[in-house]
């Protein structure tokens, strides 16, 4: 057991914590560090694999909950936006590719600590580009969250639907992009070794933020999560 495969255990099992404990952020918290460790486009194909199957995993129970007029949108964008992202992710270098992430990462604790959020977004062209800019994020660095996040906090959902929309475009959304890394050659024998290898962190980090929902303090957690990816962003725009 090398230290490398000993951090990135550790590192896919915060960001699956993250996720059981908020229903986000798995590929946000992972693409902080696991960089460091390894290629970036291995690092964003491997937790697409697991965002994927967490996403479903979260959407089954809530299938009824889903608005499709509320998605549909989303997912036309998503599908126009996904080949420019896959394209990005398969032919740019590197040190290019840890500082898009690094931006994403920055932009994203902006947003949250200045609560740059609108009211409201109504008209179709708002779906649609929120839509087309996760496919290009999630295509090229694993994270297509926000932009979809932001979009569905002004359209008045409640919480169950909004959950259940999210995880319903999520579930589409990765599964566009995975077919798009297959295309590209990026979903690779090394990404499926690592994946199997990394499963049962993942999976117990995932199980422990869901047994530990109600147990934290949920405000203050999420202030700890948002400085790390801050100053994670801030290293890899540093040093690409």
């Amino acid at each position: 057991m090398s230290l490398a495969w000993v951090a990135g255990a550790l590192i896919i099992a915060a960001a699956s914590f993250v996720m059981g404990l908020a229903g986000f952020g798995i590929a946000l918290v992972a693409l902080a560090f696991l960089p460091f460790l390894m290629e970036p486009a291995t690092a964003v194909v491997l937790m697409t694999v697991y965002a994927i199957v967490f996403a479903l995993a979260v959407f089954i129970p809530l299938r009824r909950d889903v608005t499709l007029p509320g998605v549909t949108d989303l997912l036309i964008g998503t599908l126009a936006g996904t080949p420019l992202g896959v394209w990005a992710l398969a032919t740019l270098p590197a040190g290019t590719l840890r500082r898009l992430i690094g931006l994403v990462l920055v932009g994203v604790v902006v947003l949250e600590w200045r609560g740059l959020y609108p009211a409201r977004l109504s008209g179709r062209r708002w779906g649609l580009g929120a839509g087309l800019l996760a496919g290009v994020l999630g295509g090229a660095v694993g994270t297509p969250g926000p932009p979809v996040i932001l979009y569905a906090t002004t359209q008045g959902w409640g919480p169950r639907t909004m959950k259940a929309n999210l995880q319903a475009f999520f579930v589409v959304n990765q599964a566009v992009i995975l077919a798009g890394y297959w295309w590209a050659g990026l979903l690779t024998a090394e990404v499926g070794r690592l994946a199997a290898g990394f499963a049962v962190p993942a999976i117990l980090g995932v199980a422990a933020g869901v047994r530990l929902f109600d147990r934290v303090d949920h405000v203050r957690f999420r202030q700890i999560v948002f400085a790390l990816l801050g100053l994670s962003g801030l290293v890899l725009l540093a040093r690409g």
